[in-house]
């Protein structure tokens, strides 16, 4: 019989109950530090007081209203985003696959609207991962997610990451624009090289194409910065963006240029619930947070700390991790054992991390650690460290 829930997730058989800060307690009571976070979407741990308080008072007034008339909650949440980025107008979604998408119809109405109704291809990277509807799950071209979904969504283009010569060769008459990730998260916690981001905007330049950086997960401060571009010394045309943005809450948008966006017009796109009230609400607290003096600074400072104890954790078993990985509290162990049974063996040391291809195991905690929470999750790191040697000692 199949299970109520549809069984596309091969899940832990744990529940939990309730959470506090970076804390998450199961159904018994028992208490573990979560480090991967709804994969990187509570930026803010569990029931933060701030967005507690802002999500009742909502509640307790308005929650949904729809499209057809003005939300001012849409328009503060905007106007504070285009302040803090290179962006003229944003549209609200309720997922980071739907900003995805949303993304992808720009690019192509950018380009139908100048007169060009043939250029609506993308090149993008393979390893990437930009969601899971057909459009995005084609985008990023991995077999196991387009397996069974029958023919893969036209319009897109996989190059190597870091090979720019693969990109002009991909690039004709077709080509609308550049989709990338800053840091690919799922397949591992994978940087570009230095310079390349760089070198697609100056290509996009030349070539009239737009460049749609995908911040989904690097957002919201989760890198050190509010945005991953602005270390880049670039700015893109399209930015996607969502986890982290609601704090947990379901919440993504699309920002883009004033002339990127010039193809949306009345009609072209929407969202039954995207941008509704209460999500607005959430958005907003947030940034309240996020955008206070010190907050990204502390992201960066716990970050250097954490980085540096796991390098001296990696240093004390070779055998076991491979490699530290990512930038702020984006992070991975790239591992000798099998990532699947590292983050199994962390769950029984009360440490929730997340796994990704090429045998990682990321960290994704809350940005508001503090150091006694990273020492906490170094010695479950490192007691999973040792059971792995032991185990390989006694075969």
């Amino acid at each position: 019989m199949i299970s109520p829930v549809l069984p596309t997730y091969n899940r832990a058989d744990i529940a939990f109950d309730h959470g506090e800060g970076p804390y998450l307690f199961d159904e018994k009571g028992g208490r573990y530090l979560d480090f991967g976070t709804g994969i990187a979407v509570s930026a803010l741990g569990h029931a933060h007081p701030h967005l507690v308080a802002q999500l009742r008072e909502q509640a307790g007034k308005l929650w949904h209203t729809s499209n057809l008339y003005r939300v001012p909650g849409q328009e503060k949440l905007a106007r504070r985003l285009i302040e803090k980025t290179f962006a003229d107008t944003v549209f609200f979604t309720n997922s980071g696959a739907e900003a995805v998408e949303c993304a992808i119809k720009m690019a192509r109405r950018h380009h139908y609207a100048a007169g060009a109704p043939e250029r609506y291809r993308l090149i993008t990277f393979e390893g990437a991962f930009h969601g899971r509807t057909l459009a995005t799950i084609a985008a990023g071209g991995s077999a196991k997610y387009l397996e069974g979904f029958g023919p893969k969504v036209d319009g897109f283009d996989q190059v190597p990451l870091g090979d720019f010569d693969a990109v002009v060769r991909a690039t004709g008459p077709e080509t609308a624009g550049i989709l990338i990730e800053p840091i690919q998260g799922e397949v591992g916690i994978r940087v570009p090289p230095p310079g390349f981001i760089k070198r697609l905007r100056e290509f996009c330049d030349a070539k009239g194409l737009l460049l749609i950086l995908d911040e989904v997960q690097t957002g919201v401060g989760r890198t050190g910065r509010f945005f991953a571009y602005e270390e880049l010394g670039v700015a893109p045309d399209i930015m996607p963006i969502g986890k982290g943005i609601g704090g947990g809450f379901p919440l993504g948008a699309c920002l883009a240029t004033e002339r990127a966006a010039k193809g949306m017009t009345v009609g072209s796109h929407g969202s039954t619930y995207g941008g509704n009230p209460l999500a607005m609400c959430a958005g907003n607290a947030v940034l309240d947070l996020v955008l206070e003096p010190g907050f990204l600074e502390h992201v960066r400072a716990i970050s250097g700390f954490m980085q540096q104890n796991l390098a001296m954790l990696a240093a004390e078993h070779p055998r076991v991790i491979a490699e530290v990985r990512g930038r702020g509290l984006l992070l991975g162990l790239r591992l000798h054992v099998p990532a699947p049974a590292f983050v199994a063996k962390l769950r029984e040391n009360r440490l929730l991390a997340v796994g990704a291809t090429e045998n990682v195991a990321r960290l994704l905690p809350a940005l508001n650690i503090e150091e006694k929470h990273v020492k906490e999750a170094i010695t479950a790191l490192g007691a999973a460290c040792a059971a792995f040697e032991t185990e390989r000692e006694a075969v």
